[in-house]
C-alpha cells in the first residue's frame, strides 16, 4: 500500500512538473510574438509545450494562432483544430472555433464558415464578434451559391452551345451526303438516258426516227422502193410500145411476167 501511495504521488508530481513546464514554454512563446513578432522562435515554445504536455490546450491553441499570423493558413486549422478537440472548457473550445471560422474566411470557404461560427456560439452564445463574423460568413456564402449557379448556367450554355453546333454540322454534313446521293442518283439516271456515243436516248425533243430494220428473209422498204419503179418504168415501156404499135397498126401481145 506504501509502495503505490508513493507511485501515485511521484506521478502526481510528475504531472504538475510538465503542466508548469508547459506553461512556461506557452508565455516565452506569447513573449516572442507579443515584443518581436518573432513566429519562429515563438513556433518551437509552443512545440516544446506541446512535448511536455501533449495535451496542454494553450500551447496548442497558441501554436495555431501564431501559424495563423504568419499566414500559414493550413497549418494553423490543423492546430485549432486539435484544440477544439481537447479542450476541457467552453470558452477554450468557443476561442478554438471562432479562430477556425477566421481562417475558412481568409481561404473562401464560407460555407464551411458558417458551421464552424455556429458551433462557437453554441460555446459562448453571447460573443458578439463571433455573431457578426457568422453574418457575413452567410452572406458571402449565399453570393458565393449564386456565383456557383450562374457558373453552372453558363456552363450549361456553353454545352448547349457546343452541342448545337455539333448537331448543326452533323446536319450540314448529312444534307451534303444526301445532296451527293442525289446527285449520284441523277447522275446514273441521266448517264442510263445516254447512249454508247453519250448523247441522251429515249428523249422525244432530241430521239432522231429510226428506220425499221429488215427482219432475215425480208425486203427492206428501199428495195420495194425500187421495185416499184422498176416495174413502173417497165410499164411504162410497154404502154409506148403499145402506143407505138397501135400508130402503125401493128397488134402485139404483151411479155408475160413470169
Amino acid at each position: 500500500m506504501i509502495t503505490s501511495f508513493s507511485f501515485a504521488q511521484e506521478q502526481e508530481k510528475e504531472d504538475v512538473k510538465a503542466i508548469r513546464n508547459a506553461n512556461n514554454y506557452v508565455y516565452e512563446g506569447n513573449t516572442l510574438l507579443a515584443d518581436k513578432d518573432d513566429f519562429v522562435s515563438a513556433e518551437m515554445e509552443y512545440r516544446k509545450a506541446i512535448s511536455e504536455r501533449p495535451t496542454t490546450t494553450a500551447g496548442i491553441y497558441n501554436l495555431g494562432n501564431s501559424y495563423y499570423k504568419s499566414k500559414n493558413y493550413e497549418e494553423a486549422l490543423y492546430r485549432l483544430e486539435q484544440a477544439s478537440k481537447i479542450a476541457t472548457s467552453k470558452e477554450e473550445k468557443h476561442k478554438a472555433f471562432h479562430n477556425m471560422g477566421n481562417i475558412l474566411m481568409k481561404n473562401k470557404k464560407c460555407k464551411e464558415a458558417v458551421e464552424v461560427y455556429k458551433s462557437a456560439l453554441r460555446n459562448d452564445p453571447t460573443d458578439d464578434e463571433t455573431r457578426y463574423n457568422l453574418a457575413l460568413a452567410k452572406e458571402c456564402a449565399e453570393q458565393q451559391k449564386d456565383q456557383n449557379k450562374d457558373d453552372e448556367n453558363k456552363d450549361d450554355k456553353e454545352d448547349k452551345k457546343d452541342q448545337d453546333k455539333k448537331d448543326d454540322n452533323k446536319d450540314k454534313g448529312d444534307n451534303k451526303e444526301d445532296d451527293k446521293g442525289q446527285n449520284d442518283q441523277d447522275k446514273k439516271e441521266s448517264d442510263d438516258k445516254k447512249d454508247d456515243q453519250g448523247q441522251p436516248k429515249d428523249e422525244k425533243d432530241n430521239k432522231e426516227p429510226q428506220q425499221p430494220k429488215p427482219q432475215p428473209g425480208q425486203l427492206s422498204p428501199q428495195q420495194i422502193k425500187n421495185i416499184l419503179e422498176a416495174m413502173n418504168n417497165q410499164e411504162q415501156k410497154v404502154q409506148e410500145k403499145i402506143n407505138a404499135e397501135k400508130q402503125k397498126g401493128v397488134k402485139v401481145k404483151t411479155e408475160k411476167d413470169w
